[in-house]
């Protein structure tokens, strides 16, 4: 009995992908709920996995845009893994010595780094090494056995003038260039990139803030936090906590436009940023007025992990009313980030850099961050905008105000 190998639904917008890798090979026996593939959409990248177990024959290869439902597979519920172990030409090649994949496959990385840069296949310098393998010493003397021989330097001519250098041989690009094609995912990022910058009047306004107080809170209760609650307690909780309460005193950021409509929210779904080898994600974590500190932490590793790992869902990054990026954890000192669209700002952290700052009359060296909050125009105005990163601000120095709500 066969069974088809379909593409997932993903989501009402999203109609097709591209089956970006296969985990397994034709003629494979998998397991039931075993990974077989990745697909990359304009939106997320997510994995398919086996409904049954047998051996699988792929229809469709890697790289190829597929739609959703669309069969790239099917599997062989008769076979055993036994079976087809019996019956594949791999298995029987591994049995019988396989004599040039075994010699390929024991070659240490120093043989093939030798046989990239000079060219010489391994396969045709007599091995010295054990069981035959070629070894390091062996590619660096057929190097030299097939490398010219010197010439004999002339004689000096002390009234001849010295000929001009030739020309360098030109170099093709080719050589120098990798072109690979982008991810539907990069591709949407970049879209929606410029589509902000091009239809918001955005605009970005600065501030700085003292983490002391933060800092000071972290080392004295962290341990406590970790083991009652099993995770630790970050810097992003406290700027979430922080953003939510200045939504709650500037309203006006807590909206964006439609059409020639504003819609106002009156809720609190804060998205936050994370990097991922695919590009660039902004999961939800909701309800945040209503979330601890340690349900918020939870909530935010849970979200990143999954992104990273390729196991976040369409509804993860949709509906957030305001989005926090952290470019202070690659180093960055001040940027202007872009706003998440439709939302109407975004809050930019940056790296916590000790610096002296006039206090009371005094120089002091404070832990300081560059706060930037970059906002639409079109619906915020200047002192909301203002407002809003002093209002941050102020809950981040004296972080009481975020449990008492002042």
């Amino acid at each position: 009995m066969s069974i088809e190998v379909k593409i997932p639904p993903m989501g009402e917008s999203i109609s097709s992908g591209i089956l970006a890798k296969w985990h397994v090979a034709h003629g494979d026996v998998v397991k039931k709920d075993q990974v077989l593939f990745e697909l990359e959409t304009d939106k997320i990248t997510s994995e398919g996995t086996a409904e049954a177990a047998g051996k699988i024959s792929l229809a469709v290869a890697a790289g190829t845009e597929v739609k959703i439902g669309a069969v790239v597979a099917t599997i062989d519920t008769s076979v055993t893994g036994d079976a087809a172990a019996a019956a594949s030409p791999s298995v029987a090649l591994a049995k019988e010595g396989a004599p040039a994949a075994a010699k390929s496959d024991a070659q240490s990385p120093a043989v093939r780094r030798l046989a990239a840069e000079t060219g010489i296949d391994p396969a045709s310098v007599a091995g010295t090494g054990k069981a035959g393998r070629v070894t390091k010493g062996d590619m660096l003397a057929a190097a030299e056995s097939t490398a010219p021989a010197a010439p004999a330097a002339p004689a000096p001519k002390p009234a001849a003038a010295p000929a001009p250098a030739a020309p360098a041989a030109p170099v093709s690009r080719g050589e120098k260039q990798t072109r690979v094609k982008m991810t539907k995912l990069r591709q949407t990022i970049a879209n929606r990139l410029v589509a902000a910058q091009h239809n918001a009047a955005m605009l970005t306004t600065f501030n700085e803030a003292d983490m002391s107080a933060v800092m000071g809170l972290r080392a004295k209760y962290q341990d406590d936090f970790v083991k009652k609650h099993g995770v630790k307690l970050g810097f992003m909780s406290f700027f979430v906590k922080a953003v939510v309460n200045a939504l709650k005193e500037v309203p006006g950021i807590n909206a964006q436009i439609d059409g020639d409509h504003i819609i106002q929210n009156h809720y609190y779904d804060i998205g936050v940023a994370v990097s991922t080898d695919k590009g660039l994600m902004v999961p939800v974590i909701r309800d945040c007025d209503k979330k601890s500190m340690a349900e918020i932490e939870k909530d935010i590793a849970d979200a990143a992990k999954r992104a990273r790992d390729g196991k976040i869902t369409l509804a993860d990054l949709e509906g957030g009313v305001f989005t926090i990026t952290n470019g202070g954890i690659f180093g960055s000192l001040l940027a202007t980030p872009i706003i998440n669209a439709p939302q109407s700002a975004i809050l930019g952290m940056h790296a916590i850099k000790e610096r002296p700052i006039a206090l009371n009359g005094q120089v002091v060296i404070r832990p300081m961050m560059y706060l930037a909050l970059s906002y639409d125009h079109r619906l915020v105005d200047g002192k909301e905008s203002v407002t809003f990163l002093v209002a941050v601000k102020n809950a981040l120095e004296d972080p009481a105000r975020l449990v008492l709500g002042a």
